[in-house]
Order: C-alpha cells, then sequence, then structure tokens
C-alpha cells in the first residue's frame, strides 16, 4: 500500500472517530441550554458546529501532540515504524466503535477515556507494559478524578452565589440590574485570560500582515465586554418576576454554552486525530515521533468537521440524557454549570491535558444538584453514566489489544 493510500484511509477512519466523538460529546456543549430550554435543538447544532471547528483549529494542537507522544513510550517502537502505524490505525477503530455503541444507547461516555485506553492497549500488546508511559497516563487520571469535582464546586458555588444576590432576593430586579454588567465581564474575561495567550503563540497566526497580534486581540475583547455590558443592562430593565428573570440569564447560558463549545472543541479534537497526525508523521519521515510535533492544518481540519457532522446527525440521543436526564434544569442552573465546566476543560486544553469535557460538565450539574437538594438528582441516570466511564476504560484496552493482534498478525503473514 502506497504512502498515500494509507494516508488517505486513515484520514477518512479519523473523520469516522470525530464523527461519533460529535455525536455523543455535543451534549457537553449544547445539552443543559436545550434542557433548560434556553435554545433549540436546532439552534444548538448551529452554534455548537460553528464553535466546536473554531475551537479545533485554533487550539487542538496541544493536547493531539500529548496523546500522539506521550502514552506509549515511543522509543519502545522506534525500530518498527510501520507497527506502530498500525497500532494507532486499530485506536481509530476502537475509539470509533465505542462512541458509535455509546451514543446508540444515550451514554455521554468520554472519548479521552477511549482514546487513552485504546492506545494504552495496543501499546502493550506491541511492546510490553514497559512501553506504556504509566506516570501520563497516573496524571491524566488523576485529572479525570479532579475536574468534575473542581467543575462541580465552581458550578455549586457560582449557582449559590446567583440564587443568594438574584433569585430570591426581595428586590431581584433591581439586583439583576447590578449584576450583569459584572457576569458579563466574568464570564468574557475568563474566556479571553485562557484563550488570547494561546491564539497570540498559534503559529498560523503569526502569517497574518498584523503590525502585533496581542493589542488587536486584547482590544477586541474589551470591546466585546463593552457591547455586552450596554446590552445586558437594556435588556435586564425588562425582567420582572423570576420567569422573567430567567429568560435574561437564559441569553447568558447561551454565551456560556459557546464557550463550552469551543472549550470542547480544543481538548476533545485530539482523541479524534492525535492517531492520523501520528500516522502521518511517520509516513512523512519514516520514524515514529519521540516528541511533540506540529500537527497540520488540514488534520485539524478533519476533525473539526468530522465532530460538526456527527454532532449535526447523530447528537439528539445524549443531548437528552445529559440536559433533561439528570436534574431539572433552568437556565441560571444551566448557566452555572456551563461556566464552570468551560472554565475547567480550557485550562486543562491550556495545560495540555486530555480530560473529560463529559465529566466536568456532569460534574457541574451533579453539584448544582447537590446544592439544590439530593432529591432533585435522578440518581439512577448517574448511575448508568458512571457505569459507562468505569466500563470505557477496559473496553478500549481490550478492543484495542485485540484488533492489533489480528492486525499484526495479518501483516506479518
Amino acid at each position: 500500500m502506497t504512502p498515500e493510500l494509507l494516508i488517505g484511509l486513515t484520514s477518512v477512519l479519523a473523520f469516522y472517530l470525530a464523527w461519533n466523538l460529535g455525536a455523543n460529546d455535543v451534549a457537553n456543549s449544547m445539552g443543559t441550554s436545550v434542557g433548560s430550554k434556553a435554545i433549540t435543538l436546532k439552534q444548538a447544532i448551529v452554534i455548537a458546529g460553528i464553535l466546536e471547528l473554531g475551537g479545533a483549529l485554533l487550539l487542538g494542537q496541544r493536547v493531539s501532540g500529548t496523546l500522539a507522544t506521550q502514552v506509549v513510550q515511543p522509543e519502545s517502537l522506534a525500530a518498527s515504524p510501520q507497527l506502530f502505524v498500525v497500532g494507532m490505525i486499530m485506536v481509530l477503530v476502537t475509539c470509533g466503535l465505542w462512541l458509535q455503541i455509546a451514543t446508540s444507547r444515550g451514554w455521554p461516555v468520554s472519548s479521552s477515556h477511549a482514546t487513552l485506553g485504546a492506545i494504552a492497549g495496543f501499546g502493550w500488546m506491541a511492546a510490553g507494559a514497559a512501553a506504556v508511559n504509566w506516570q501520563t497516563l497516573g496524571s491524566v487520571a488523576l485529572a479525570w478524578v479532579l475536574t468534575p469535582l473542581m467543575s462541580g464546586a465552581i458550578a455549586a458555588g457560582l449557582y449559590g452565589a446567583l440564587r443568594h444576590w438574584i433569585l430570591e432576593h426581595p428586590e431581584p430586579q433591581a439586583q439583576l440590574d447590578e449584576w450583569i454588567p459584572w457576569l458579563s465581564v466574568g464570564l468574557l474575561g475568563v474566556f479571553g485570560v485562557l484563550i488570547v495567550p494561546t491564539l497570540s503563540e498559534a503559529a498560523w497566526l503569526e502569517a497574518l500582515p498584523l503590525p502585533a497580534h496581542d493589542p488587536p486581540l486584547l482590544l477586541g475583547g474589551l470591546a466585546a465586554v463593552g457591547i455586552t455590558w450596554s446590552s445586558w443592562r437594556r435588556l435586564s430593565r425588562s425582567a420582572g418576576d423570576r420567569a422573567a428573570l430567567e429568560t435574561v440569564l437564559g441569553r447568558f447560558q447561551v454565551i456560556s454554552a459557546c464557550f463550552v463549545a469551543f472549550a470542547h472543541g480544543s481538548n476533545d479534537v485530539g482523541n479524534a486525530i492525535a492517531p492520523l497526525a501520528a500516522i502521518a508523521y511517520t509516513q512523512r519521515t519514516g520514524s515514529v515521533p519521540l516528541a511533540n510535533f506540529s500537527i497540520p492544518f488540514w488534520i485539524l481540519l478533519i476533525g473539526g468537521v468530522g465532530i460538526v457532522f456527527g454532532l449535526a446527525i447523530f447528537g439528539k440521543n445524549v443531548i437528552t440524557t445529559v440536559g433533561e436526564g439528570i436534574i431539572a434544569l433552568q437556565p441560571s442552573s444551566g448557566f452555572c454549570a456551563e461556566l464552570s465546566a468551560a472554565t475547567t476543560v480550557l485550562l486543562a486544553s491550556h495545560l495540555g491535558l486530555p480530560v473529560s469535557t463529559s465529566h466536568t460538565l456532569i460534574g457541574a450539574v451533579v453539584g448544582i444538584g447537590l446544592l439544590q437538594g439530593a432529591g432533585s438528582i435522578r440518581f439512577q441516570t448517574v448511575r448508568g453514566i458512571l457505569l459507562a466511564w468505569v466500563v470505557t476504560v477496559p473496553a478500549a484496552v481490550g478492543l484495542s489489544a485485540g484488533l492489533f493482534a489480528i492486525a499484526r498478525w495479518l501483516w506479518a503473514g
């Protein structure tokens, strides 16, 4: 098989994986907004499609590099680059199949779990347990535990403050007038702090004919804050009872949903394209990538477009589980859940950690549910989600190892 044909076939597999990733993980960015009736399902698909693609293209580089080079010791397979390619192909097949099964059942599983498990499975089978970078896996596994706790704590704190200072205040209208500008500044400020520095480092941005990148980005962010400040103040004057307050806060939830969609695209696209990027590098250079390397734009584009198509066509099942199956959401609680999840995931993306967006958002939703009272949580749904999370890693390891063993036997024959 020629290198060009191999790259073409693996590109199709990467698109298939990204398709299933989008179908499953769209709930992480838009499930709460649809569940709280802040936006319709069609609106969610359009908004998420644009922001997911943007996050994948702008910030997908770091997590992809971590997955491609730091889960399995590259040196252990340096003498057999084609065996490394076979293994990465099996990772694409394994993760795509598992996500398709989970989506058909409405399970919001973690694509990060599936990808890391699949890479570890083929690496173990190819070169033994010593080939797996257990320190990296331990760090990522620790992040899987800490991120839902962190997101849940932030969400509960935000919702508690919002409920105390606005929703249950004797004069909610006056409080809303005072708080909306600061909520706007806080929302866009967190986004700017995490996104602007990384955008300024992007290689493709250096090619743009701009004298300096940081000032335009900073000024654009300040202008966005100013516009949002004035628009929200005008909007707040129409608020009156609780339903009207929730309507206003629903506009905030749309912005926070965009925040989560961008964060999800920036982190989870790596799960789809890291194997393809590693294969392309190996075919181009004849050697296994030994450290983080540049991901070509066309590979990021395949991942981003695949996510968009998947969420548009098959995303409804998981949206229903996250948006309606855990707690009854209002725009106020949905806004707090999404903002806390996006902050947590974007921070992880900035550090290059492939965390689970599913974990962070569901942790946020459960955190708000605990603040409202344990009786508001549908624990049967939560148990099903937790079971799917627990099963994902061993299922991915076993399926990847088994497929790799078969592929290696066929390849050797």
